[in-house]
């Protein structure tokens, strides 16, 4: 083993196990996989209405054979005491524990047993080897946040030394600061890029603005991996120019697994062996491949907590030719909260305003980043970072765009700042409704 897994090991967490374990599980034939699959869906859901009094108290009217009776999960739900919550014969000395980033306006903290957590790593290992890239040897260039007080900043620090990661700080995202990244990659040897998409995409139009293309001055870089937000095929076309690399999208949970994953065949593969993925209509009942739904998500193995049909808050489309051993997510189109409601009583996804003003307002690379708030039903304001003012033109062609994809009738401002408010982690919201 080398560091990273030593690392793991000694912290109990037995990736040697779960390694192996995860092997077996992708040797399976499809018709063996199918009844893997049934059996390990059945013997997590009994595990945890023998051991766990807060899922059984849920569950009082279904039953293990058939798996729609289950009850879907929601962030609501699990918004209480991590000890009540806990299964029989775990406690939080004993288990793994975090919390969700909050992104979707539920944040908690949830527990995996060491086994559970041990996989996800295995997950993810075998995940990036796909694109040829080792935990163990392989350098990250890692756009994140960090903890700004002085012990979580250290400890943050040492956790990039031991995973061989150099982290790039994004709460400070000026031409000076993406210059000192660019000198950065003209003297490491970045095997890779990991972190959040906004970020990654400031730093590429950057490059374009210099015209440069990164893997000329980084010639050992071999993928770009994004994650935590949406990524849009404008901006994977964008990374792929000026990265000289393929762009991977990387789709998870701190709370379950990695979820999705793009491969070698750019299809977009969700995580079969650990997790099992639905795609839900309101009722709770599974839609049609090919049409959108919430994604509802089950961990196989975590019988620390109960992740079982657990509404992560996304919807999402898998495509036609999905199989259980085999799913491909077609679409994920955002979060099931991110919803403006209109005067009319029409409700449009958040995510149509990046239809609303992408095209508009990027064109000429004036804008760098921009994100939307509904202060009101027939109110929106958009906040954006640019070289210099929208002239009224832009600013009447934003106007016109939001009528034909929203609703005549619709108030709009439009301010220029120095920079946008991203969370704690890093993160960027492009579009918030104060109405909820």
């Amino acid at each position: 083993m080398n560091l990273f897994d030593i690392t793991l090991q000694i912290k109990g967490f037995p990736i040697r196990e779960a390694t192996r374990h995860l092997e077996e599980i992708q040797k399976l034939s499809t018709f063996d996989f199918d009844q893997y699959l049934e059996r390990q869906k059945k013997e997590i859901t009994k595990f945890h209405l023998a051991n766990n009094p807060f899922y059984s108290s849920l569950t009082k009217n279904a039953s293990v054979s058939d798996w729609n009776s289950l009850p879907v999960l929601t962030k609501n739900d699990l918004q209480q005491p991590l000890v009540i919550r806990l299964s029989e014969g775990y406690s939080k000395r004993s288990v793994y524990i975090n919390k969700t980033s909050g992104s979707g306006g539920h944040p908690f903290v949830f527990a995996k047993d060491k086994f559970s957590h041990a996989l996800t790593w295995a997950m993810i290992k075998n995940r990036f080897s796909w694109h040829d890239i080792d935990l163990n040897t392989s350098l990250q260039a890692r756009f994140y946040g960090i903890p700004l007080d002085a012990i979580g900043y250290q400890k943050e620090r040492l956790k990039d030394r031991l995973s061989r990661r150099y982290r790039f700080p994004i709460f400070d995202l000026s031409d000076q600061k993406l210059e000192q990244f660019f000198q950065k990659f003209k003297k490491t040897p970045f095997d890779y890029i990991n972190g959040y998409t906004s970020s990654i995409v400031l730093f590429a139009k950057y490059l374009q603005k210099k015209e440069v293309i990164l893997k000329e001055v980084c010639p050992s870089l071999k993928v770009c991996m994004v994650t935590s937000e949406m990524l849009f095929e404008t901006d994977k076309k964008l990374l792929e120019m000026q990265f000289g690399v393929p762009v991977v999208n990387e789709y998870g949970a701190s709370e379950l697994d990695l979820i999705a994953y793009t491969n070698i065949e750019n299809q977009f593969i969700v995580n079969s062996e650990t997790l099992f993925v639905e795609i839900l209509d309101d009722k709770n009942m599974p839609v049609p491949q090919g049409e959108s739904g919430k994604i509802v998500v089950s961990s196989l193995y975590n019988k620390a907590h109960p992740f079982i049909r657990y509404d992560i808050g996304d919807t999402g489309v898998l495509c036609e030719s999905s199989t259980l051993q085999k799913p491909i997510l077609k679409n994920l189109i955002g979060r099931t909260n991110d919803v403006a409601l209109l005067p009319s009583g029409k409700s449009v996804p958040g995510l149509t305003f990046y239809y609303v003003t992408k095209s508009i307002i990027e064109d000429d690379g004036n804008v760098k980043e921009f994100v939307v708030v509904q202060t009101e039903k027939d109110t929106f304001e958009i906040k954006y970072t640019s070289e210099r003012t929208l002239t009224s033109n832009e600013e009447a062609e934003i106007k016109k765009a939001l009528e034909i994809y929203l609703e005549p009738g619709l108030n709009l401002n439009l301010e220029r700042v120095n920079s946008l408010d991203r969370s704690r982690r890093g993160k960027l919201k492009q579009f918030t409704s104060v109405l909820s």
